[in-house]
């Protein structure tokens, strides 16, 4: 499955941790913007990592990406890696 993950999580080392635990399952494309290609499995996964690294206040949203809307996605400017990446 594809999805886009996006963060808003203010205190540093926390953004740090959600960033790693991200990075390990897809590319980062833009600031707090991730896209990952991975199984239902590893999305449990993935979940549970970051809530045990989240606190209050912060936020995470993942969105399931269809065949059709992957499709639909139009990249303006640079052109982001599909790969993973390793920038922090």
């Amino acid at each position: 499955m594809r999805l886009a993950v996006t963060y808003d999580i203010s205190d540093n080392r926390t953004r740090t941790r959600v960033f790693k635990i991200l990075e390990s399952y897809g590319a980062w494309k833009q600031y707090s913007v991730f896209e990952l290609e991975i199984s239902d499995i590893q999305r449990l996964e993935m979940e549970n990592e970051i809530k045990e690294q989240i606190e209050a206040g912060d936020k995470v949203r993942i969105y399931e990406l269809c065949e059709r809307c992957v499709g639909a996605i139009t990249e303006l400017g640079e052109k982001t890696p599909e790969k993973r990446s390793n920038v922090i």
